[in-house]
């Protein structure tokens, strides 16, 4: 593979609660602790909301990249994502659901769209074998 682009970002502070910023400085976040992990739900975000966003979008380019392919408009598509912290015997983990609404697809059509998808998308093939990931479409 030929890399396409490589993201830089860096994070001071005291890891979850400090300031992450990109190196080109389009993004630049303060982080904080959520409350369920015993932080007090300041201001700034926190690195599973990130990852949230990233993998919703990464997915949501493959859904277009696949309905394009298969000459099916999913201009009004809508990928939300949840990305929970586990911690287990083993320590802490990670698990994703991923919740895919296509208008004007009935439900085959749009699960037949969702799995291909879900084969494309380079955070699933990155998480695959690694976490919990639950895809579901639903049709609109």
């Amino acid at each position: 593979m030929s890399v396409l682009y490589t993201a830089k970002a860096s994070v001071q502070g005291e890891g979850r609660k400090g300031r992450g910023s990109t190196d080109d400085g389009r993004l630049d976040v303060e982080l904080s602790v959520p409350k369920g992990m015993g932080g007090d739900d300041g201001p700034g975000t926190n690195p599973e909301q990130l990852f949230a966003v990233g993998y919703a979008a990464c997915f949501h380019g493959a859904l277009k990249n696949v309905a394009r392919q298969n000459k099916v408009d999913a201009s009004d598509s809508t990928v939300s994502s949840a990305v929970s912290l586990s911690k287990g015997d083993d320590g802490f983990g990670l698990s994703v659901e991923l919740t895919v609404t296509i208008p004007g697809q009935d439900q085959a059509a749009a699960q037949k769209l969702v799995d291909a998808a879900h084969q494309m998308c380079p955070y699933s093939k990155a998480t695959r074998g690694n976490i919990d990931v639950t895809v579901t479409a639903l049709a609109g």
